[in-house]
C-alpha cells in the first residue's frame, strides 16, 4: 500500500508540475503532496508551504478585489 500511496503521489505532483500553466493544475500538486506526506517526512514541509503561499496570495487578491469595488 505504501508503494502504491508513494508512487500516485509522484505521479500526481509531476502531472501537476507539467501541467502549471493550466489553471487549476495546482490542485494535482497538492494532492500530490498530501499523498507523499504522509510517508515522506520533506513533503509535509512542502505541503505546509504550498498551504501558507496559496493562503497568502488568495487574501491579498481578495484584498485587490474589495479595494477595486469600494472604488466604483
Amino acid at each position: 500500500m505504501k508503494k502504491i500511496r508513494i508512487g500516485l503521489g509522484a505521479l500526481l505532483l509531476l502531472a501537476g508540475i507539467v501541467l502549471f500553466i493550466i489553471p487549476g493544475s495546482m490542485f494535482l500538486v497538492l494532492g500530490g503532496l498530501l499523498l507523499l506526506s504522509v510517508d515522506v517526512p520533506l513533503a509535509r514541509i512542502w505541503l505546509k508551504r504550498c498551504q501558507s503561499a496559496m493562503s497568502r496570495s488568495s487574501a491579498k487578491l481578495d484584498r485587490l478585489i474589495l479595494n477595486r469595488k469600494l472604488r466604483s
